[in-house]
């Protein structure tokens, strides 16, 4: 079935769909980081995306959704390389050397790459958009001049990296030969999931002893809110809204990633991030107000 769009979604469902994608995103770069205390990067998003998608696919065969066909099984492997093995991977990577705060900033940046390279394939933003983008943008820089943002040199070119892959996949999705969309998130999961873990073991990478309880917890958290629940929504709304408010998350998982470590981890929230947070979702804001431009 092609990923073409369909008639227009209710106010109410893409509510409920930003909704995750910016709550439930916004707690996993905490997840991840007590997940780190007893697993490995690759290895921890392996196991957290196949459980997920083995699950997933399994409840929707049950429900008699039909497999995806081997052209769907190809695009879904790309994706999967680009969204799973890049854009998570990286950012379990860099999360081993900097805080789950610094990581959230870093990937704020995706909706501007998202827009690049919309553009290069002539799905150019709305000036409003542009304008959205921009002032969100500025506000995660401001974000990122408060708080510790002392980072690893691999830990910063995996946050670099892992947007830029992040969205690249999420543009090069649209218009691509599809399953619908929850079972395209499943077949994305698993093929990620199972290239993270041949990379993982390729690196060395193993788990020798019994993690840690919390961290096993982290990671059920991740598999089950942060891949099935979340990831549906956001494979949803790329087939149901524009590109900028589909990666819209990516401004607001910031503070509430900072609110988190603040209140679990005990980390200072100044009035610099409170200022920052402000104008982030004013970003956010402009954003969903924006009227698409016709191509």
């Amino acid at each position: 079935m092609s990923a073409g769009k369909s008639a227009a979604p209710s106010a109410l469902a893409v509510g409920l769909a930003l909704a995750s994608v910016y709550l439930v995103w916004g707690s996993t770069y905490l997840a991840i980081r007590v997940g780190l205390e007893g697993y490995p990067p690759f290895l921890m998003g392996s196991l957290r995306f196949v459980a997920a998608s083995l699950v997933f696919y399994a409840f929707l065969r049950w429900r008699g959704h039909a497999p995806p066909t081997r052209a769907q099984w190809k695009n879904a492997a790309i994706m999967g390389l680009f969204m799973m093995l890049l854009g998570n991977g990286l950012v379990n990577v860099a999360e081993q050397t900097v805080s789950s705060g610094l990581a959230a900033v870093a990937v704020a940046s995706m909706p501007l790459w998202a827009g690049l390279f919309g553009m290069l394939r002539g799905q150019h933003p709305s000036r409003g958009e542009w304008t959205g983008l921009v002032i969100g943008f500025l506000g995660v820089v401001w974000l990122n001049f408060d708080g510790e943002m002392r980072a690893s040199a691999v830990g910063m070119v995996a946050l670099l990296l892992a947007p830029i892959a992040w969205a690249w996949g999420s543009v090069w999705s649209r218009g691509r030969d599809l399953p619908a969309p929850f079972m395209s998130t499943a077949a994305q999961m698993l093929c990620g999931g199972v290239a993270m873990g041949v990379l993982g073991l390729a690196l060395g990478e193993r788990i020798v002893e019994v993690p840690p309880l919390k961290a096993t917890l982290a990671v059920g958290y991740l598999a089950a809110f942060g891949s099935i629940v979340g990831f549906s929504a956001y494979v949803w709304l790329l087939h149901h809204v524009r590109p900028a408010l589909a990666t819209s998350y990516a401004y607001v998982n910031p503070p509430i990633a900072v609110l988190l470590g603040a209140l679990l981890l005990h980390e200072r929230v100044g009035w610099d991030a409170v200022g920052a947070m402000a104008v982030i979702l004013l970003g956010v804001v402009i954003i969903t107000r924006a009227k698409a431009r016709v191509t």
